[in-house]
Order: C-alpha cells, then sequence, then structure tokens
C-alpha cells in the first residue's frame, strides 16, 4: 500500500510575524525545508500544499522532492489546505500528515506511524509520555471524511468520530509535540 506524506505549509505565520516556513533554524534551514526533509527521509512520496503566491517557499520545497500544489482556498482554514492534499493524492492508500512548523519530528518516529498505517488502515497517532502529538497517519478508508471537513482543526473531527479505533504509538520523541509558533520557539531547546 502507497503511503504518502502530505506537509501542511499553507498557513499564514501571523503569530510569528510572517514568513515563518522561511525563517531559518540555528543550522540554517528554513523551517519548511527541515519538515520537508524528515518526512522525506521517512516517505518518498511527498505532496506539500502553499498558499497560492508563496512562490519563494514553492521553490524551496520542489527542489526538495515535493510535489507542491498551490491551496486557493487556505485563507479558509487548515482543513482546506488538507483537502487540496488530499485531491492531489487520491491513489494513496495511507497518508502520513505533517504539519511545515514542526521541524523537530524525527524521521524515525514518520516511519513508525507511517508503518503502523500501512499495516493498519486506522488512524495512528503518535503520543510522548502520554501526549499526543503530530504527525498522524490516516489510511484511505477516511479518505471521504477528509476530504469534507471544514475550517482551521484539520481533521480532529475525523480523529474524534472514531476515537475507539485510533491506534497510539508511543515513542521518545518530543519532537511530536514542538511547533513553532513565535522566533523564540526555533531555538534549539
Amino acid at each position: 500500500m502507497k503511503t504518502t506524506g502530505i506537509l501542511l505549509a499553507a498557513g499564514s505565520g501571523s503569530r510569528f510575524g510572517g514568513g515563518k516556513l522561511l525563517h531559518k533554524l540555528a543550522d540554517g534551514t528554513p523551517i519548511g525545508v527541515a519538515s520537508l526533509r524528515h518526512l522525506r527521509d521517512a516517505l518518498p512520496d511527498i505532496v506539500a500544499v502553499v498558499r497560492t503566491g508563496d512562490d519563494e517557499l514553492s521553490k524551496l520545497l520542489e527542489t526538495e522532492g515535493a510535489v507542491v500544489k498551490r491551496c486557493e482556498a487556505s485563507h479558509a482554514g487548515m482543513a482546506q489546505s488538507l483537502v487540496c492534499a488530499i485531491r492531489a493524492s487520491m491513489n494513496a492508500g495511507a497518508w502520513v500528515i505533517a504539519l511545515g512548523d514542526m521541524p523537530f519530528v524525527a524521521p524515525a518516529t514518520i516511519s513508525a506511524i507511517a508503518a503502523r498505517v500501512g499495516r493498519s488502515g486506522r488512524i495512528v497517532v503518535p503520543a510522548y509520555h502520554g501526549v499526543r502529538g503530530h504527525p498522524v497517519g490516516f489510511g484511505s478508508r477516511y479518505r471521504a471524511e477528509l476530504l469534507d471537513i471544514r475550517g482551521d482543526q484539520g481533521a480532529r473531527s475525523v480523529i474524534e468520530s472514531h476515537a475507539r479505533h485510533v491506534e497510539i504509538i508511543d515513542c521518545e520523541d518530543p519532537g511530536i509535540l514542538r511547533d513553532i509558533d513565535t522566533p523564540g520557539d526555533a531555538i534549539p531547546g
């Protein structure tokens, strides 16, 4: 079963002050590129969704090997970006959905999620010391529901609808909880 990695990179980064995914980490790598590299290290097929007009980020992600889709409706919330990505990868048997502002997730964690969702076809969520994080895996049986989501909650409603069937992977990866909302969050810690 083909599992596609999805990188949601269409947010405006308003709390950050704009240009968040282009901001460089301590090693000089832009946040969005670091997130993509970790996803790509685990999965060969990647769809990255960006805002229309975000040409610099698009070019960087394409150079890194992602298929980049521009989402005209990204202003309507994260759900629209995810819908755009699912539509661009309808032949996938499963997806691992990662966030562009989470560059600290270990590739091994992403690989574990991909392997589990590939076997079970269910919803797979990582947890660090009992706290759930990202990225999240979805089998293709959830395709119709994922295509029907709305707003800024992403796929949370699908996860909640199937709470009894969610598979949790316990991991020793604090990166699953660490997103970057402000410039201070990008400092190693």
